[in-house]
């Protein structure tokens, strides 16, 4: 199962290992239970502090937990953990064998106060960038909490327990067999959901916190530059992010960021918040700004944020970044993760062996239906325009596969379905104006990207496309308010890009901070 090189990898992993970890698998005769098996084996031999047996007691097969002599864990992986998951497989043996965790004092203390009784399930893919994040969250607190039990469950080898459950999206989280939540969640988010009074605990600090010199809102590739930038002058420097990483999260491989031939895109999110935390950032996860209150007569920029607390700073840089674009057709929400989905590489193994369609026709959507031809059964792509947009060598290799359709001058007015799930989609020919009926089980939406400015609309000057207007050096048209990255009127919205925008914004906020505090 390992090769040698991996091999060698996690035997050094396994050294940092302090206390004795046991292995218990359940298994049957079929190949994937002797993979696992296999696979489980050659781990118990990289450590003396590693025992394995199997006694077939779980219903999952195959599957197994790890334990910790005398410890009250329980943390099972149903499947095997190979793919992005491996990196999980790997936390999960260093933290059941006491090798302790990056979280914060503070989380952990969170962790292991929570009372009452959590059983998750979560569902996952093992070509889900989006996945891990959820699967290392909760194994790390089972770990801490005994209160706290949990299953990493491979859906593609679990077809009968997705079919069951319904699930068409992952990852997709169960707390005490009930629906907690789809999607990529980390650890201070799930955290938040369970415990009630965390909320109200974090805008108390927020509130409390002093003006900042600059304050960034957002955390992606822009946001992440422009506070390095802004921390290395020694200004009070303060980050307020939805999710740090931004949209880069949902990204899989990456081999244009300059310097770098290749990488993902939550190692590329993780390698950004480790940047920033190298300087001296108050960084604030989980807070989606709600209202900027420009300043007045010389004073103070506020940014309220979604959980009641509000920020102060002499400058702002505003890196919200953007999000998918929806189809905004009857149905696309009530069959959002039932079938509609977002993400190809994420809920692609779900739909194995079944007819999807892929709306769009540039890049990412062509990207998409080649991605997804390999495992799916039958894909159709329906582009608005009378041509594909994406790059010909895209073009090429998407024609010559054999299960995929290519549909022009398509409209699509209605995701179809049976209250449960999708069940076709429904198009116009923008030619003909003939409504067409295609019958399918899943829909992947690849039609661009909105900023996200809902929030500043009458605050500062938006494009008619929403996106922020700004000049040469990311100035807005409120002063002292800055904004860099995809939010913004720059063009081409790639990585790099943001990068070089947010250190621009925070150059020139310094020198805003320095004219403006100049004695007359």
């Amino acid at each position: 199962m390992l090769d040698a090189t991996l091999k060698s990898q996690l035997k050094t992993y396994l050294e940092r290992v302090t206390q004795p970890i046991e292995i218990v698998a359940s298994l049957d005769d079929g190949a994937k239970s002797r993979e696992l098996h296999d696979l489980l084996v050659e781990i118990a031999g990289l450590s003396n502090l590693i025992t394995f047996s199997a006694d077939g007691s779980d219903a999952r097969r195959p599957s197994f937990s790890l334990n910790r002599p005398g410890a009250d864990i329980s943390l099972r992986f149903a499947g095997i953990p190979m793919g992005h998951e491996f990196t999980s497989l790997v936390l999960a043996l260093l933290q059941v064998g006491g090798h302790p965790s990056k979280a914060s004092a503070e989380v952990i203390e969170q962790i292991q106060a929570l009372e009452g009784e959590f059983t998750f399930e979560t569902y996952f893919s093992l070509s889900c960038q989006n996945c891990p994040d959820v699967v290392q969250a909760l194994n790390l607190m089972a770990v801490l909490n005994p209160n706290v039990r949990h299953v990493a469950i491979d859906g593609a080898l679990f077809q009968e327990e997705v079919e069951s459950r319904k699930i068409m999206a992952v990852p997709s989280i169960y707390l005490n067999g009930e629906v907690f939540g789809q999607g990529r969640m980390g650890l201070e988010e799930i955290l938040g959901k369970i415990d009630t009074n965390a909320g109200s605990r974090q805008a108390e600090k927020i509130n409390a916190k002093d003006a900042f010199d600059v304050l960034v809102v957002g955390g992606g590739p822009a946001g992440a530059a422009a506070a390095i930038y802004a921390a290395r002058k020694g200004i009070r420097t303060g980050v307020a992010a939805e999710r740090f990483g931004g949209q880069v999260l949902d990204t899989l491989a990456i081999e244009n960021f300059i310097s770098v031939q290749e990488t993902e895109g939550p190692m590329l999110a993780t390698a950004l918040e480790e940047h920033v935390k190298q300087y001296d950032v108050d960084i604030m996860n989980l807070q989606r700004g709600e209202a900027l209150i420009p300043a007045t007569d010389g004073g103070l920029h506020e940014v309220r944020l979604a959980g009641g607390a509000s920020l102060k700073a002499k400058t702002v840089i505003l890196a919200t970044g953007a999000r998918w674009r929806e189809m905004n057709v009857p149905g696309e929400q009530e069959y959002r993760a039932r079938g509609v989905a977002y993400c190809p590489h994420c809920d692609g193994p779900l739909f194995k062996g079944k007819r999807v369609a892929v709306i769009g026709g540039g890049n990412s959507g062509v990207e998409a239906a080649i991605d997804l031809a390999g495992i799916v059964a039958q894909v159709t792509l329906i582009e608005f325009d009378s041509q594909l947009r994406a790059d010909a060598v895209l073009q090429r290799k998407l024609h010559s596969l054999p299960n995929v359709k290519v549909i022009t001058s398509a409209l699509t007015t209605e995701v179809v379905g049976n209250g449960e799930k999708v069940t076709g989609l429904r198009y116009k020919d923008r030619t003909t104006d003939e409504v067409h009926d295609l019958a399918l089980e899943g829909i992947f939406v690849q039609i661009g990207l909105l900023p996200n400015t809902d929030w500043l609309k009458g605050t500062v000057e938006l494009s008619p496309r929403g996106e922020i207007i700004v000049d040469a050096k990311g100035q807005t048209s409120v002063p002292g308010v800055f904004a860099a990255g995809d939010v913004t009127t720059v063009p081409y919205k790639q990585i790099v890009i943001a990068v070089g925008e947010g250190a621009k914004a925070s150059l020139a906020a310094f020198d805003h901070l320095i004219r403006t505090s100049a004695p007359a």
